[in-house]
């Protein structure tokens, strides 16, 4: 695992899931399979952990994600509705209770004025009980300053930060 992952993130969301016996599902294209690395980290993942996916290429989401050719086409890969379509999809093809979704420039070229070097965007979805219609997901974007790697690490922490957070918020 990446020396610049927080180590503590990943043992918290072992005991989050553990504690209410969900299950989690990761999307990933910037951070190239490094958030299901950081969680398979922790011995006994399988408990919680069902699958991570690399889903770099436009085709990639498409065919695995369900990620619509018009949000793609419409606002390319690195954009809100392509993360929010990649966190409902891997959530959802998974049978998870829950699905994180990166999506991002992490450099050092690819940037645009509207997207420079190291804009992320973090998908996270819950499915919530048949009936209750507490099924959500949420996007949250980023500008990180760094290398290649620091963004990487930084979205790493950053999506299990806020997969924690969401998690509290629907357990209270």
């Amino acid at each position: 695992m990446n020396d610049d992952i927080d180590r503590e993130l990943p043992m918290d969301v072992a005991d989050a899931m553990r504690d209410v016996g969900d299950s989690l599902a990761v999307a990933e294209s910037c951070t190239g399979g490094l958030i299901g690395a950081a969680i398979t980290a922790v011995p006994g993942a399988s408990d919680y952990f069902d699958s991570g996916l690399t889903t770099y290429a436009y085709d990639a989401k498409r065919r695995h994600l369900g990620v619509s050719r018009e949000a793609l086409d419409e606002h390319g890969a690195v954009s809100e509705p392509v993360a929010r379509e990649m966190a409902q999809g891997i959530r959802d093809v998974t049978d998870t209770n829950w699905g994180i979704a990166t999506t991002g420039v992490a450099g050092p070229t690819g940037g645009t004025e509207d997207d420079p070097v190291g804009t992320v965007y973090i998908g996270i979805s819950y499915a919530g009980p048949w009936g209750t219609q507490s099924s959500f997901a949420s996007v949250s974007r980023y500008e990180f300053d760094g290398d290649r790697a620091t963004v990487r690490a930084k979205t790493v922490d950053r999506a299990l930060e806020e997969l924690l957070a969401a998690v509290a918020e629907v357990r209270d």
